[in-house]
């Protein structure tokens, strides 16, 4: 259990009324992001607030008519997912930073300069989203913020989100492992198992990444593979 030193508020306004908990603020963004956390560990205090800085505490009723329980641990829990959370500023520091790499890197592997069909190193990325002064969301998740940032990166930078169809043949000895390898990188359109026990496929990969899937193939097999950008 956290202290009440280090602890800090998650709120929930709902329906007129406003409950506050004091919860660790990293056991508690991990709950609010959907993860596995003991709940008795997050609370510094096992009790539900109108106003934890007056210590004017939530009655069990009023609790129950809002939030549907009386259970402290199960009310914890709503007012965690659904409220706001007190973050820590070196907490949204850490989220805000992590976010921006997810979202550089999700464009990275998608994307493609198409006047040269090569991809854009992360670099250049972030160059072009610091220029463009591109804000990230804290808690939106990244996958639903990279259309936006296309928008505003293109014209400062030609991108474009491609998918190469690859054709892929794996010699017998290195088949077991190629076969997980190859389907991680994208969609496997075809698929065949050969007499000698090779293995051959159609996979559709993200442009940004081809050059890498072509070397971690390479790296695999000691170049002992065929591949082929089916255009």
């Amino acid at each position: 259990m956290v202290s009440l030193d280090d602890a800090v508020i998650a709120r929930l306004e709902s329906h007129g009324s406003s409950f506050e908990i004091l919860v660790d603020p990293d056991l508690a963004l991990d709950l609010k992001k959907g993860k596995e956390v003991n709940i008795t560990e997050v609370l510094a205090s096992e009790e539900i607030f109108k106003d934890s800085a007056k210590g004017d505490r939530a009655s069990p009723e009023h609790i129950k008519e809002v939030l549907g329980t009386e259970d402290v641990f199960e009310a914890a829990k709503e007012i965690i997912r659904r409220g706001d959370l007190q973050l820590t500023t070196e907490q949204r520091k850490k989220i805000l930073e992590d976010r921006r790499k997810q979202v550089i890197n999700i464009i990275a592997r998608n994307a493609i300069n198409p006047q040269t069909k090569l991809p854009h190193p992360p670099a250049r990325i972030e160059r072009a989203m610091e220029e463009a002064r591109v804000k990230i969301d804290l808690f939106k998740p990244a996958e639903e913020q990279v259309p936006d940032v296309l928008k505003v990166l293109r014209p400062l930078i030609p991108i474009k989100f491609e998918k190469r169809e690859v054709a892929v043949k794996i010699p017998a000895h290195y088949a077991g492992r190629g076969v997980s390898i190859v389907k991680s990188y994208g969609e496997t359109k075809k698929e065949e198992w050969q007499a000698d026990g090779a293995w051959i496929c159609v996979i559709e990969v993200p442009a940004g990444i081809v050059e890498e899937f072509f070397d971690t193939l390479n790296q695999l097999t000691h170049g002992d593979v065929e591949t082929r950008i089916i255009e």
